[in-house]
């Protein structure tokens, strides 16, 4: 059979579309699904007790309380993202060292902080965390869960993954009346929040600037209202509400938890 003019530019823009979606992370109807295993470096901080992570640049506090556990990392500024990356979930493999346990395929890391540049160290001794490198400095129990930990650094393969996350979003409330600081945590999915809006029971969806970390700010009169929230996933847009997340009396210091999580 010939094939027209018509049939070839049919032919020639399905080729093009899937060269465009090959190689990319697979995100149907709004899931995340795993991606590539990709090289990079892993070192830990702190002890056995993993106290040393508490707070962290993502402001999720208490990691303990608010459900994160020792199984966390900081992630060297190239892969932080300014603070998107925070909530996100890692698989990861120790390969090609000694130190590595065989018979532990990968363990799984939630970030919860920043691996800041070292620039007194070369970025191949000691400046683990220097731009443009991929390094995670893991808590040290996740760290030997996967390798001896007298080994320091190891080379490993790493991987995002979904979050797997029990109950809805938690919103912990920072500010005042007049200027809305909210972290959000236990987030599922993709683990990230890329945007944000706030509706008080008296007005209409206010947008929400990226503060820093988990956080997200307005700067609205919001005392007296109950409050809810529209989330979008940085990963994979999916949108959800959080409606009446907190009552007419919230306050600062508190948290507050929600019914919907992303997929």
């Amino acid at each position: 059979m010939a094939v027209t003019l018509q049939h070839y530019s049919f032919l020639l823009l399905s080729f093009s579309w899937m060269l465009m979606i090959i190689g990319r992370p697979r995100i149907v109807a709004g899931y995340f699904q795993p991606s590539q295993w990709t090289p990079a470096n892993a070192t830990f901080y702190g002890d056995e007790s993993a106290s040393a992570t508490m707070g962290g640049a993502c402001g999720y506090g208490n990691l303990f309380i608010n459900g994160y556990g020792k199984d966390t990392a900081a992630l060297s500024s190239t892969l932080f993202n300014n603070g998107y990356a925070c909530g996100t979930c890692y698989q990861i493999q120790c390969v090609q060292s000694s130190a590595c346990y065989s018979n532990v395929p990968y363990t799984t890391v939630t970030a919860t902080n920043i691996c800041p540049p070292n620039w007194a160290e070369d970025s191949n001794n000691g400046g683990w965390c220097n731009p443009p490198r991929s390094h995670f400095d893991m808590s040290k129990p996740a760290f030997m869960k996967i390798a001896q930990w007298e080994a320091g650094i190891v080379p490993v393969m790493y991987r995002r993954v979904p979050c797997e996350r029990s109950g809805g979003l938690r919103f912990s409330f920072q500010g005042n009346g007049y200027w809305l600081l909210v972290y959000v945590m236990n987030v599922g999915g993709g683990g990230d929040i890329g945007n944000m809006w706030v509706k008080g029971s008296g007005t209409g969806w206010i947008s929400m600037s990226h503060n820093w970390g988990a956080s997200y700010q307005a700067f609205a009169t919001l005392s007296g209202q109950s409050l809810s929230f529209k989330a979008i996933s940085y990963t994979t847009q999916e949108t959800i509400i959080a409606w009446n997340v907190a009552p007419t009396n919230w306050g600062a210091g508190l948290t507050y938890s929600s019914d919907v999580n992303f997929s």
